[in-house]
């Protein structure tokens, strides 16, 4: 092919055959076309929306936890309206039952009011009842059938000789009768007799004579004549006379009276007890301050014997039986004891004289005689 001058340019032939071949080529094979990428944008841009989503991803799940919790509101609301409801109705049911308490408390002040005047009643019918019996003496010990049919004319024959009162006007008797069911003649339990007085003034004699000479004597039988009492005095008078054993052993003197009234006195002092419950409360009071007493006695004794010591000489011999005090609860015992050991010192001290002044005291309150209790076998 020829080529040009010295520019090594191809000649005109030859660049119109380059051309059109490689126009073929191209209908032959037409070339892709790449997409042009996009223009790419700077770095803080791309931040910038992907800070962006976030923030929305966020902004969308407030949102919906807002949406659940308006639901929970809603439902608590509805609770709670159903809660007042509720607590609206305890209220008035609760408002129904304070007026019900109301009405109770009124109609048991009105029962105890009842009961006041009940017992009132119950106290005054008891000494009605009490009252009239005042003519009526029992008789216990009578050998059953030892009467005969007619014991009016028995009992008018024996009280006087059973007593030794002349009586004048003579004995007279509204009615006589022995209480219980019938028993075998001979019996070892005996029922009592009932006698109604026709003057007060006798009844009065026949317990007196009880009161002052204790049982009577019918050939080798006991014979006891005691007033007549309602069912609810005779059991007071029980429950009374149950104390004697702790009354005689705290050294009170007592004596039971009419109708349902017991008389004390100790160390000088008296009281009257009308209920079986206080005597019984005081008597435990009682027997602690003596318990006390006989304690701080006793401390006494051990605490002074040993701060005197026995004196020089011959007292410094003496036997240890002369020097002690022996537990003992006879106050005559213990105070024998008490003078002995103080007559072994020279120095007795005051604490140990007030001891020996108490016991003193004691026995002489014992020495006094005690009075004699209502007789009543009941």
């Amino acid at each position: 092919m020829p080529r040009g001058k010295a520019t090594g340019k191809p000649t005109g032939k030859t660049a119109r055959q380059l051309l059109f071949s490689k126009a073929l080529r191209q209908q032959k094979h037409p070339p892709t076309e790449v997409p042009l990428p996009p223009p790419r944008a700077n770095m803080a841009d791309d931040m910038q929306g992907a800070t962006m989503d976030r923030i929305l991803q966020e902004i969308s799940a407030i949102g919906r936890k807002l949406e659940g919790m308006d639901n929970a509101m809603v439902t608590l609301t509805a609770e709670t309206r159903s809660m007042r409801l509720h607590i609206a109705g305890f209220q008035s049911q609760i408002s129904g039952l304070d007026q019900r308490v109301a009405t109770v408390e009124t109609q048991m002040a009105s029962w105890t009011d009842r009961d006041l005047e009940l017992s009132h009643l119950r106290s005054k019918l008891t000494d009605l009842e009490d009252r009239s019996r005042r003519n009526n003496v029992r008789l216990l010990g009578f050998p059953e059938g030892a009467e005969g049919p007619d014991i009016l004319s028995y009992l008018r024959d024996i009280l006087p000789k059973l007593t030794d009162i002349t009586f004048d006007p003579p004995l007279e008797f509204q009615r006589a009768h022995r209480l219980g069911p019938k028993r075998q003649v001979g019996s070892d339990r005996p029922r009592p007799i009932i006698v109604s007085m026709l003057r007060h003034m006798q009844a009065r004699q026949l317990l007196q004579v009880a009161r002052t000479q204790g049982p009577l004597r019918l050939d080798s039988l006991e014979i006891w004549i005691s007033a007549d009492f309602s069912k609810e005095t005779t059991d007071r008078r029980r429950a009374f006379l149950s104390l004697r054993a702790q009354l005689r052993r705290l050294d009170v003197k007592f004596g039971l009276f009419e109708p349902v009234r017991m008389w004390i006195t100790k160390n000088g002092e008296s009281q009257n007890f009308y209920n079986p419950e206080d005597l019984q409360a005081f008597l435990e009071n009682l027997q602690d301050q003596i318990q006390g007493q006989t304690q701080s006695m006793e401390t006494t004794a051990q605490t002074t014997q040993p701060a005197l010591g026995p004196p020089s000489g011959a007292s410094r011999s003496a036997p240890a039986s002369e020097l002690e005090v022996r537990p003992t609860t006879d106050p005559q015992t213990r105070g024998r004891d008490l003078e002995r050991l103080a007559k072994s010192y020279d120095d007795r001290g005051e604490v140990l004289q007030a001891v020996v002044m108490h016991t003193q005291l004691s026995d002489r309150d014992k020495s006094r005689s005690p009075l004699k209790p209502t007789t009543d076998p009941t």
